[in-house]
């Protein structure tokens, strides 16, 4: 099974609703990688996390708190998490920042983030 049709963390395509499945296959080679690293990121910290679409982009939930992750041109954003309460990564990495609460991440600018970084944002953003 090729990457581009098993999600990071080892969860097949098949096993995500189609709206899920058509947005991931769509995410270009280029940012693949790094949306992969993300997905794993994401799956390691919360194992029962629900995958699904909304507002056209994909949507991260636990509980009642959700995380965003948007493929564009650039690369990916993320959206959903709130000021002050990031794990530090607005602090870490202000350069990312597009506006109040979005980070822009291409595959380039992701090189100089670590995974301690992302995955502290992950977890103030998804812990309830």
């Amino acid at each position: 099974m090729s990457s581009r049709d098993e999600f990071a963390g080892g969860k097949p395509g098949g096993d995500q609703p189609k709206d899920v499945q058509a947005y991931i296959a769509a995410i270009s080679a280029e940012h693949r990688p790094l949306f992969d690293r993300l997905d794993r990121l994401i799956r390691s910290e919360f194992p029962d996390v629900d995958l699904s679409i909304s507002y056209g982009i994909l949507t991260y939930r636990v509980g009642r708190r959700r995380l965003y992750i948007g493929a564009w041109r650039h690369g990916l954003s993320i959206y959903g998490w709130r000021a002050g309460v990031d794990g530090g990564f607005a602090e870490r990495h202000p350069e990312l920042l597009s506006g109040k609460s979005t980070i822009r991440v291409s595959p380039s600018a992701a090189d100089g983030v670590s995974d301690e970084a992302i995955s502290d944002l992950i977890r103030a953003s998804l812990s309830g």
